[in-house]
């Protein structure tokens, strides 16, 4: 058996991703310069042609500006804190995106764009990205999986090696800490953040503590 290290475990767990329907991709082939180029800086978090394709599939009915201006609210969220911002976004995401229009009377209404198609999965954009770098300010970061839906960052994955004792959960948590203190953009689209070591994981929310994240069961309590 070959000696597992934390790319063995890296690429183990994007198989897995591929083997349930997701499109494999790696970082640096989407992003700026890259040989399929998706993102228009490593600003920037979300996939907006992928975000913008998806808009139109699950929502044929709704006109093409009202998409575009969904997408650019989604694309350009932001607020006073990053957690008000989390929670901005969660909830654009189970309710649909609200767009004022003006009828032909001209009285005001609102189309409701939806993010994700959760009636027929099979309309939504699956993508994992591994070695995903992103520079904000002066920081710079490379989450080792980011799992998008529709070209939104919703799910960051990260991995430690089984084998070096240093490279605990802990320090896994400890990384995810870092990463929402240094690209603190990525975050507000994240609906559920994990940490494994491949015996063991744990997952939790953007405003989970230490002692409540560990506390989740292994992979192998969880069946």
């Amino acid at each position: 058996m070959s000696k597992v290290t934390e790319d063995s475990a890296e690429q183990l767990c994007l198989e897995w991703l591929e083997d349930l329907g997701y499109t494999r991709l790696h970082g640096p082939d989407i992003s700026p310069g890259g040989a399929n180029q998706e993102r228009g800086s490593y600003f920037d978090v979300v996939l907006r042609d992928r975000l913008d394709h998806a808009l139109g599939t699950i929502n044929p009915d709704i006109m093409p500006p009202i998409l575009e201006e969904a997408g650019r609210r989604v694309f350009y969220l932001s607020s006073a804190s990053l957690v008000a911002a989390n929670r901005e976004f969660h909830t654009l995401l189970l309710d649909g995106v609200p767009i004022e229009i003006t009828r032909p009377d001209g009285s005001t209404a609102y189309e409701l764009v939806k993010l994700i198609d959760f009636e027929c999965p099979e309309n939504n954009d699956w993508a994992a990205v591994s070695q995903f770098t992103i520079k904000e300010g002066e920081h710079q970061r490379r989450p080792d999986i980011l799992v998008f839906i529709n070209g939104l960052p919703l799910v960051l994955i990260e991995l430690k090696n089984p084998t070096d004792e240093k490279a605990s959960l802990h320090h896994a948590y400890q990384q995810v800490q870092t990463y929402k203190n240094e690209i603190p953009r990525l975050f507000i689209y994240n609906e559920l953040l994990v940490t494994s070591d491949m015996y063991n994981a744990r997952m939790g929310s953007l405003t989970a503590p230490e002692e409540r994240f560990m506390r989740w069961r292994n992979m192998e309590d969880q069946g």
